[in-house]
């Protein structure tokens, strides 16, 4: 496969998205400057390079958000997988972050210079292929979806990721409000954090934790709860909303297109 310079700045691009994020601090719940192996989870995210880049060439050479561009971007999403397992020791820091990036990145292949909007919709075009040569075997993920109703990673993609693009316009209208850029992307994590249905959270600790999350990130984004105090509760409870995190990651690496 041909990769070319612009496949890797695409790739790169995400991958500065993917950093972004975890450097902001401080964020509810999440791995970030105060405590986290900053090294390392840039170590984790530099491994994303070379699959992200060959996906953008994979998308590029098909040209469309075709059944045989899915089935290529599932194999290439579980190599880079793989890649960033052995890269950071089997840690998995950034697990379930390939699957949005990947999406979006092929998106951007596919429509250079094109809006969020764009980029998203061509995703979820995508995304609502069957992968004929994924494993069989239910993922966590996909058990607590049909148990609970919940979108899910896969639904979120489906949909054309609605979430990133409430991210985008949080992001837009913190930064026309005046709002310091660590605030603003904050702010988009915290609307994200909202309604996100996070199965991650469900598998580790039901739907009242997944609630609680939902309802604490409401009561930041209004005011009426300290940020720092929603965060000390949910390390003590040791919730974690991963899924928010990869998709405000997803967004700001669309706006970094911009």
């Amino acid at each position: 496969m041909v990769v070319t310079r612009e496949d890797e700045v695409l790739a790169r691009a995400a991958v500065e998205g993917l950093l972004a994020g975890v450097e902001l601090t401080p964020k509810p719940g999440l791995p970030d400057a105060r405590e986290a192996d900053l090294p390392g989870l840039r170590w984790s995210a530099r491994a994303l390079e070379p699959g992200l880049a060959a996906i953008a060439a994979a998308a590029r050479r098909t040209g469309e958000p075709s059944r045989e561009l899915r089935v290529e971007l599932g194999a290439i999403g579980r190599a880079t997988e793989r890649d960033m397992t052995r890269a950071d020791g089997g840690a998995a820091l950034h697990h379930g972050a390939v699957w949005p990036l990947g999406l979006l990145v092929a998106g951007a292949a596919l429509a250079p210079g094109g809006t969020v909007e764009d980029i998203t919709g061509l995703a979820g075009r995508i995304a609502a292929h069957p992968d004929a040569r994924a494993p069989r075997r239910p993922s966590p993920g996909s058990a607590v979806s049909v148990r609970y109703g919940a979108a899910g990673a896969k639904g979120e993609a489906r949909a054309g990721f609605p979430h990133v693009r409430r991210a985008s316009a949080a992001l837009r209208t913190a930064r026309d409000g005046g709002a310091p850029e660590p605030e603003a992307r904050l702010n988009a994590l915290l609307t994200v954090m909202t309604t996100l249905q996070d199965t991650g959270l469900l598998h580790a600790a039901g739907p009242h934790a997944l609630r609680e999350v939902q309802d604490g990130a409401r009561e930041v984004l209004a005011g009426r709860v300290p940020l720092d105090a929603f965060d000390r509760r949910l390390r003590e409870r040791g919730l974690h909303p991963r899924g928010s995190g990869h998709l405000l990651a997803a967004a700001l690496f669309l706006d970094g297109l911009r």
